[in-house]
């Protein structure tokens, strides 16, 4: 029984949600060999095979693999696929976008944002905004199994995976990259960050959220919002945490003016330590904060901030 995980990488480097996802692969028993699938990818698969529990690091490299594009991703893993029990990627858009191909090809059902593994055909996801626990058996000769990354530890560095270069399927030609538009922050990514700001509907404004900057520079937070404010036009689009945004598991979350809607509860319930801050003591924020500050954000964040010196 040897599981399959596909990288998420640049290329230069892999993404954390890598790690994760190489955790719950050796959780379902036997041997873990990693797929990096790019161009020019020597740094990111020699960062692979120093993964713990790595036996195997898998390289194709070729152009067409530059950008990731999953019609091409898809047809490398399903070239090698008759060698693996499972085959994980992260739950990001990234591996969202790949194994569904993947799954549909091999005729399997997918397993989607697992959290837990039972046992190898046993697997534990949320369902209904994180609120129910369903324990999903799969009779699937090939398991295909995407990861939320919030439900397993990274894996630790240390390993020394054979590296072994495959030859790379040919391009599909059914895609064709055409721009990325990054948007650039000196605050750490959202979903990396052990530390998170966020603020909601409370906050009144766009404007407003420059009162978080300070409290956020000061504890090198990632700076977040509720859906509410991402739909009332406070802040970017990539901001959003929750079930239709991203989910985090911060070591520290703090929520300012977030009420605390299902959705919202379901991206960040697992941060280590959460801290709302909300004038309604009734706020189903509360339910799942470590603490609890009831009062004026525009007074509670000053005085928060300042206490921190």
């Amino acid at each position: 029984m040897t599981a399959l995980v596909i990288a998420e990488h640049d290329n230069a480097s892999l993404k954390g949600s890598t790690l994760n996802t190489v955790t719950a692969a050796a959780a379902c028993g036997g041997d873990v060999h990693v797929l990096v699938a790019g161009a020019n990818c020597g740094a990111a698969a020699e960062a692979a095979s120093k993964i713990a529990g790595v036996s195997k690091v898998l390289v194709a490299d070729a152009p067409h693999f530059a950008d990731g594009l999953a019609e091409n991703v898809a047809e490398q893993a399903l070239a090698i696929a008759s060698s693996y029990s499972h085959i994980l990627a992260p739950a990001t858009a990234y591996g969202k976008n790949i194994l569904p191909r993947v799954a549909a090809k091999l005729d399997v059902s997918q397993v989607s944002e697992i959290t837990r593994v039972v046992s190898p055909d046993t697997f534990e996801r949320p369902i209904y905004a994180g609120n129910a626990i369903a324990t999903v058996q799969s009779a699937d000769p090939v398991k295909v199994i995407t990861v939320r990354g919030t439900g397993f530890d990274a894996a630790a560095t240390g390993g020394s995976a054979a590296v072994e270069t495959i030859t790379a399927v040919a391009d599909s030609g059914k895609s064709a990259f055409v721009s990325r538009e990054v948007a650039k922050s000196d605050r750490p990514e959202l979903t990396a960050a052990k530390v998170i700001v966020s603020g909601g509907r409370g906050m009144g404004s766009g404007d407003n959220f420059k009162i978080l900057e300070p409290l956020a520079d000061k504890l090198g937070a990632a700076m977040g919002a509720s859906r509410a404010a991402v739909d009332a036009g406070f802040v970017p689009n990539d901001w959003q945490v929750g079930q239709t945004g991203k989910i985090v598991a911060p070591q520290l979350y703090i929520a300012v003016g977030i009420s605390g809607a299902i959705q919202h509860l379901a991206g960040m319930k697992d941060s280590k330590t959460i801290v709302a801050i909300n004038k309604d003591p009734e706020a189903p924020i509360f339910s799942v904060a470590d603490y609890g500050i009831v009062g004026d954000l525009f007074e509670v964040v000053p005085q928060l901030t300042s206490e921190l010196g």
